[in-house]
């Protein structure tokens, strides 16, 4: 069996170790005769299965016991309206930093429920920088602050979560979750899609303070209020019982990896081997400030864009594949999620050398 370097933004690689294991367990989980995607949600296998996969989470994360975790369905883009259903509280808005691609889709579904002050935004410097914290036009009488923590389209990072005062901040962390440590205290909520750095495609990551749920607007189906689902164990509907097992295997894979903080190492290392090319060389460019550079997604422009379709040609041909760019951005990206071992970026950057001394 050959793998691939699979460097796509999401759904994105996981480890194998976690993908061998679900494989072992497909048709009998623990002596259970049947399947995970077999049980019931209710049962007593896999409200022990939920149970560890939150269990886990907080001890990564070191989420106090004052937040609750939520397994949701709908991914990032549902939690766009989800949380000001949740957290406008009977405000009239909230403020968000504009930082790009996914920043503007939050802001855009924001509007729907309430009014929304774009207090920054970097579309002057085509999303390439994260507005200085000095310039943002907050409103002190807002909900909650919005930011993307990492923005997966443009490759920008916010180094740390910024001082936004007593008003909740809020991040869509989908594609930096799990990458670095993070002081949850300082967050009202954090969200992420698990498809890029926790598992598959189905299940959506909600930590948020208690005392802001128990608000929502009357409009809230019941199955997007916080303060349901927090109430039911996250099993007020039927969660996506096979992504939050997989989730559950992957935390105790990064445990085992010896948690965040070694995690954290293996990211920067990896990122540094990629982003050091990029600086030495004029046939490639990041077109990323260098204080706000992502560690997950990396974006990356050559010299000649009519030598796109040769440089990924070549590249899947070598066993790496989704390099190339979002659409809105062209180029390439390569997402260097927690499950991309150190040997992938050294394949790429060998690559990238090589295809500059044939083209350069």
């Amino acid at each position: 069996m050959t793998r691939v370097f699979n460097f796509s933004a999401g759904p994105a690689a996981l480890p194998e170790p976690v993908l061998r294991q679900a494989a072992e367990e497909m048709l009998d989980w623990h002596g259970s005769g049947m399947s995970v995607m077999e049980m019931s949600h209710r049962g007593r296998e896999f409200i022990a299965i939920a149970a560890e996969a939150e269990s886990l989470l907080r001890q990564l994360m070191a989420i106090p016991a004052h937040y609750k975790v939520l397994f949701m369905q709908g991914g990032a883009i549902a939690e766009n309206a989800i949380v000001p259903m949740n957290l406008l509280r009977g405000h009239a808005g909230a403020d968000y930093i504009d930082t790009g691609e996914w920043s503007k889709k939050s802001i855009q579904e924001a509007r729907k429920y309430g009014r929304v002050n774009v207090a920054a935004s970097a579309a002057d410097s085509g999303y390439t920088t994260i507005p200085p914290r000095q310039t943002w036009r907050l409103d002190p009488g807002a909900a909650y602050v919005h930011i993307c923590s990492n923005e997966t389209i443009g490759g920008v990072e916010y180094p740390d979560a910024p001082d936004v005062g007593a008003v909740p901040l809020v991040a869509d962390m989908s594609s930096s979750i799990l990458s670095r440590p993070v002081d949850v205290t300082k967050y009202g909520a954090l969200y992420a899609g698990a498809q890029k750095n926790i598992g598959p495609a189905g299940l959506t990551i909600v930590v948020v303070r208690e005392d802001l749920i128990g608000q929502a607007l009357s409009i809230t189906p019941s199955a997007f209020d916080y303060k349901t689902v927090a109430d039911n164990e996250s099993m007020y509907n039927t969660p996506p019982t096979y992504a939050i097992y997989i989730a559950g295997l992957v935390f105790k894979w990064l445990k085992d990896q010896g948690g965040l903080v070694a995690m954290e190492a293996h990211n920067r290392a990896k990122a540094a081997l990629l982003y050091d090319y990029l600086d030495r060389t004029a046939f490639y460019r990041s077109p990323v400030a260098r204080d706000c550079r992502s560690l997950m997604n990396v974006p990356f422009k050559l010299k000649d864009d009519a030598l796109d379709a040769a440089f990924l040609k070549g590249a899947e041909e070598r066993g790496m594949v989704q390099l190339k760019g979002h659409r809105s951005v062209g180029g390439m990206r390569a997402s260097l999620y927690n499950a991309m071992p150190i040997a992938g970026v050294q394949a790429l950057v060998a690559y990238m050398q090589e295809f500059e001394a044939r083209h350069g």
